[in-house]
């Protein structure tokens, strides 16, 4: 029997320990590291340690079969990792002696077709490779072998990742598969150069360069995407420009796609729904209309001229002020259809966002997808995709899981995330969120029955699904670091490795990218693993604690508990904390608005009673005195006081603690992210302080030091 992600936890932890054990520091007295400006993320192929002097003696030599332009990326890849990691690199070899490395695929390679894997390999899918030491010609070689040559490429990433990470390599046996098809990045990149939501500068794309210049960075952001098996990307923002389907730009687009296709991630784009009216001259955009149908099929096929592999349109529609098909009494299955078909000849895809919350399908802002996209399944077209965020309000700090996993039977879903920190310290904060990720994968939908997984939901475990994907909208720019916050792009590591797959431990990972990102010391990389564990829980602590939620204005970072003015209801903090003398929270009981229905049952249950509700989610589904008492004995207005206290602890803990590791992370970095934690220590008391004081207004009891609260 498979060992639950907790048992793969216990069992990884204690593995871990050995590894720390085994590995010691470099000499007591190494100099400190060279400076960094990170960017060349968790692909910097410093040695590990001292089992780079077996690593030499494993790999001796290359052999690459194989013509394509993806074999040819292997090659430098393998050349350009293993010069750094063993200090020279192995000779390119045309014959298998002892310790060489081979890589291909059966229909390139007559040394691993000999090898009679072809059944095994077939089973794996096209993305799926084997890492396996075996005899080839007669001589103990490392063999990875794939059905196609982009699984080759994530085969020998994953053997440049044991090596990053200094594992063993002598008896290798791995078969390897994504449990998710489509794993993809959206980013909310805008055509004048700005980017929605990004905090690490301007849009990585150069519109005014493209088609005639690639930037180099273009290339090691397809790398970057390839080394976590990442094969999709949405280049432009969901608020959707319609410029991007002309044809000057579909040009530029598809230099892109070009530059990017040996490493396997092909190019979806943002469509705006009213498109046919904005470039196309028409009058309408109703979906139904013959001529706007013609439209888009046009459109397709224009495209797919330029970009043979493309891989659709994502719509965002009727949400927030975009166009889409409610604007012509139409459904949203109706508009979905539309852009479906006119893909559909092509292999193509139509995905549509169900991030949908319109004032008159109920009061409620957390019920309102639901109820849209649950009277519409099985009215969509086969290539349509609905892409549900994890939770139902908006990327919260912590909220439960979006009950539309597990809701749709009859279409596909995939989870949107978000690495961009939004609401979780922007740029300014280290929040690692593999950690809130797991959480959300590992919640349990009762869909059909105990284990019904949102994670397993999503790899088509418990619904049969045509597409599997997961989406994690990501803004890196033109930062030197790409991502704005060093600590930011375990965001992006974290996430690819959940996209191939959701049951990869958030610790797995953290130490994954630790050793990769910083260092093989083996004391430097249980700190800032400790310390990337519990963030998340620190930034919920100080910001919205016990189920609350939304407590931002405008800027989505700053405490505004007071915020009361917007241009929607449900865009202000009041709507949400309804706070008053008598009570905090938000009542979606069945004796209030009845949102926990819209969960199966018994999370339903859990969620409607006061006894089983986690802590963690109390004031989302109840709305309770002052006085209420916690678990702990503690009264509701004691727990807040004690959370938030312990969240500005916890920050000014972080800070202290990457103080000590000054000999251990090269300086540059080192400065970067103290100057960051400084910031966040300063926010983490203004949250605190702020917060209280304004809920102090309405609760009338002080805000007693945690040590005397009761």
């Amino acid at each position: 029997m498979k060992p639950s992600r907790r048992e793969f936890v216990a069992t990884g932890l204690a593995g871990m320990a050995t590894l720390y054990a085994r590995q010691a520091p470099l000499d007591g007295q190494a100099p400190r590291p060279a400076s960094e400006d990170g960017y060349r993320l968790w692909l910097r192929y410093a040695p590990p340690g001292t089992v780079v002097d077996a690593y030499r003696s494993a790999l001796r030599g290359v052999l690459v079969d194989g013509t394509s332009p993806t074999a040819d990326v292997i090659r430098a890849e393998v050349r350009a990792a293993l010069t750094s990691i063993l200090g020279t690199a192995p000779p390119a070899s045309t014959t298998v002696d002892a310790g060489t490395l081979v890589i291909g695929t059966p229909k390139q390679s007559a040394l691993i077709h000999r090898l009679g894997w072809e059944r095994e390999l077939t089973a794996l899918g096209r993305d799926g490779f084997i890492l396996r030491t075996a005899r080839v010609g007669g001589q103990p070689a490392i063999v990875i072998a794939a059905t196609d040559d982009v699984g080759a490429l994530y085969g020998t990433f994953h053997l440049l990742r044991l090596l990053q990470t200094g594992q063993p390599i002598a008896r290798l046996d791995i078969a390897d598969r994504p449990r998710i098809q489509l794993r993809m990045l959206n980013h909310w990149d805008n055509m004048d150069g700005t980017i929605e939501r990004g905090y690490a500068g301007r849009s990585l794309w150069q519109w005014n360069d493209l088609p005639a210049k690639i930037d180099p960075r273009y290339v090691d952001y397809a790398r970057a995407n390839a080394s976590l098996g990442i094969n999709a990307t949405v280049i432009n923002s969901v608020n959707a420009n319609a410029i991007v389907l002309t044809p000057d730009y579909l040009d530029k687009v598809a230099a892109l796609a070009t530059a990017w296709r040996p490493y396997g991630l092909r190019v979806f784009l943002s469509a705006n729904f009213a498109s046919p009216i904005r470039i196309g001259g028409l009058k309408t955009a109703d979906p139904l209309d013959q001529g706007v149908i013609d439209w888009w099929k046009a459109k397709a096929d224009e495209v797919y001229k330029r970009i043979p592999d493309f891989g659709g349109f994502l719509v965002k529609a009727n949400s927030e002020g975009q166009p889409g098909p409610k604007d012509y009494e139409r459904t949203h299955a109706e508009g979905a259809n539309c852009l479906a078909d006119a893909v559909a000849s092509h292999g193509g895809h139509a995905i549509w966002r169900a991030f949908i919350y319109d004032e008159d399908v109920d009061p409620d802002r957390a019920k309102r997808a639901y109820i849209e996209f649950t009277k519409l399944d099985g009215q969509f077209k086969p290539n349509v995709l609905v892409q549900v965020k994890n939770g139902a309000i908006d990327f919260m700090p912590r909220e439960p899981f979006h009950p539309l996993f597990g809701a749709l039977k009859q279409t596909p879903v995939l989870a949107e995330i978000q690495a961009t920190q939004e609401y979780l310290g922007q740029g300014r904060h280290l929040v690692y969120l593999g950690t809130m990720w797991e959480e959300f994968l590992d919640a349990d939908t009762y869909a059909k029955g105990k284990g019904s997984t949102v994670g397993k939901v999503l790899e088509g475990a418990v619904v049969p699904q045509r597409v599997t994907g997961i989406a994690t909208v990501l803004n890196p720019g033109l930062d030197r670091n790409w991502c704005g916050h060093h600590f930011s792009q375990a965001n992006w590591y974290a996430a690819g490795r959940l996209s191939w797959n959701p049951e990869i431990p958030a610790l797995q990972i953290a130490d994954e990218w630790t050793r990769m990102t910083f260092s093989s010391d083996a004391g430097a990389v249980k700190t800032i693993v400790d310390l990337m564990m519990g963030s998340r829980e620190a930034f919920v602590n100080y910001t919205m604690p016990l189920g609350l939620h939304h407590l931002i204005g405008g800027n989505h970072y700053a405490p505004m508990p007071q915020n009361a003015k917007a241009p929607r209801a449900d865009w202000t903090a009041t709507y949400y904390h309804q706070a008053s003398t008598d009570a905090i929270g938000f009542d979606r009981t069945m004796r209030g608005n009845q949102a926990v229905a819209q969960y199966f049952p018994p999370v339903r249950d859990q969620f409607d009673s006061l006894a089983t509700c986690p802590e963690m989610f109390l004031l989302w589904f109840h709305r309770l005195p002052w006085d209420y008492k916690l678990k702990s004995g503690k009264t509701l207005w004691a727990g807040l006081v004690e959370k938030y206290h312990e969240g500005a602890r916890q920050a000014l803990a972080m800070q202290k603690t990457w103080g000590s590791l000054t000999d251990k992370v090269d300086p540059q970095r080192h400065k970067e992210i103290a100057d960051r934690l400084a910031v966040q220590v300063a926010d983490a008391q203004k949250w605190r302080d702020e917060i209280l004081q304004y809920f102090q207004q309405f609760s009338k009891l002080p805000i007693a030091p945690p040590q005397e609260a009761k």
